[in-house]
């Protein structure tokens, strides 16, 4: 099955705990006759309200990412904690229904019932489920298709390894050699199939989904090479342990059977903090296109009645995953300011208008890209989105650039805090560095932090 497929099997299948634990509760509490109600009370429809929540906290927390041989216990723990969390919400609202209508504290006490109840079915669906998994991945059934890339003999080595355990659902598709000397054409009874160089043909070509790397000592520079073939696919990328001192905090261990692996770039942020993070942009971005309308009505006629051209500027950008959108900014320059084509703006810029400059000054003129952010192309903080033709030259001339893509573009980021206006590629160049920074730290706290910091820069005028 695919991902797609796999979650919602995990859909269907906590569906029918949650709701077999509501119906237990249900005849514990009303048909068993030990507890005494005065009225009995709706069946089905507290059962649909209270599964929607138990489903949307479950998003929230990440029960519905994508499993792959990961720990049973640790999902376990999580199921138990968030079902914790979910009845202490429904025991406070019980609380205050409860002291609206001068009721008792009996269905408060309840809850610590119907919890064992959910955790208990919730827990051994779950449990049930991943063995069975687990039992078709030693089967051969549904294992990812995986590289292993690194030199001969730590190649070898990291296979046996692998091969020694098929629970992990790694199945080995190819080698991958750091250059292209002639090598054997197949090792252990799997073809290799080519150079480092060659790796995004293959990931292509075999459909991989992992990428296992194998470096002796010497070759610990190849690194970043590798992860830069890499980007721009939807491959899991893992390296053996003695690699962790060259990654400098980029890296997750994962250690199975007592089996250890590095994660490099590991999923960014939980999925409550994705959640979070878009509400707040759609939130603000809602609330300052709103409450500004007239001051941004004024600036689009100022900008028509100094300069020739219309008041907004569109223009083509790369986003995540590399889709490509149209960026909406007000017009800083003269309308013909590209007309020999694509170029660094520097400072003091003749081809920005007077209107432009104060805009820019107070980063005025990003304020269109709000709805940018409503349409869902944008956030309000992450690594600025560049022009396919820089995307392009960058990528070839930056190692890791590409990297960028994996989230998100924002409004402001790091990088804008942080360092000055692009006038250069080494400019860019820091500033990558700084857009790395954020996105292997990224979290909401990062992203308050930013906007702070941006807003200090407005009242500052420190825009350029």
């Amino acid at each position: 099955m695919n991902p797609r497929q796999q979650k919602l099997v995990l859909v269907l299948v906590d569906l029918l705990a949650i709701n077999c634990a509501w119906t237990a509760y249900f005849l514990l509490r009303v048909r068993s006759g030990m507890i005494g109600v005065p009225v009995e009370p709706d069946f089905w429809q507290p059962m649909v309200f209270v599964y929607l929540f138990w489903l949307l906290l479950f998003w929230i927390v990440g029960l519905y990412r994508p499993w792959y041989a990961a720990s049973r216990f640790d999902e376990l723990m999580l199921v138990f904690k968030t079902t914790v969390f979910g009845c202490l919400f429904l025991f406070f609202a019980i609380f205050v229904d409860d002291a609206g209508q001068s009721a008792g504290i009996s269905s408060r006490v309840l809850i610590a019932l119907y919890w064992g109840l959910l955790m208990a079915f919730v827990g051994m669906g779950r449990l049930v489920l991943r063995s069975i998994q687990r039992r078709m991945l030693v089967h051969g059934i549904g294992t990812h298709n995986t590289l292993i890339v690194g030199s001969v003999e730590r190649s070898r080595e990291l296979f046996d390894d692998v091969t020694k355990f098929p629970a992990l659902g790694y199945k080995v598709v190819g080698f991958v050699r750091l250059d292209r000397r002639k090598h054997a054409v197949e090792e252990k009874g799997v073809p290799v199939l080519g150079a480092v160089d060659d790796l995004p043909g293959i990931i292509g070509n075999t459909q991989a989904r992992q990428v296992l790397v194998a470096l002796d000592s010497q070759d610990h520079n190849r690194l970043l090479g590798i992860i830069a073939q890499c980007s721009g696919f939807n491959v899991g990328l893992k390296i053996v342990p003695d690699l962790y001192d060259i990654i400098s905090g980029q890296a997750r261990t994962n250690q199975i059977y007592g089996f250890p692996l590095i994660e490099i770039s590991p999923q960014l942020m939980r999925p409550w903090e994705e959640a979070a993070k878009r509400i707040l942009d759609v939130s603000v971005a809602a609330l300052i296109l709103l409450a500004g309308l007239p001051l941004w009505l004024l600036i689009g006629l100022a900008i028509r009645f100094e300069s020739r051209g219309p008041a907004f500027y569109r223009q083509e950008r790369v986003g995540k995953d590399g889709v490509r959108f149209k960026i909406l900014k007000f017009r800083s320059m003269r309308h013909d300011a590209e007309q020999s084509g694509p170029q660094w703006a520097h400072r003091k810029d003749p081809r920005v208008t007077r209107v432009g400059r104060v805009l820019r000054k107070l980063h005025l003129d990003e304020v269109p890209q709000m709805i940018n952010v409503l349409e869902g192309d944008m956030s309000l903080v992450g690594p600025r989105p560049e022009r396919p033709v820089f995307v392009q030259k960058l990528s070839s001339e930056i190692p890791l650039y590409p990297r960028r893509l994996r989230v998100r573009p924002g409004i402001t980021g790091w990088a804008q805090v942080k360092h000055k206006y692009d006038e250069s590629i080494d400019d860019v160049r820091k500033k990558v560095e700084y857009d790395l920074y954020y996105i292997e730290n990224i979290s909401l706290r990062m992203d308050f932090k930013i906007l702070i910091n941006t807003i200090a820069h407005m009242l500052l005028w420190r825009g350029r």
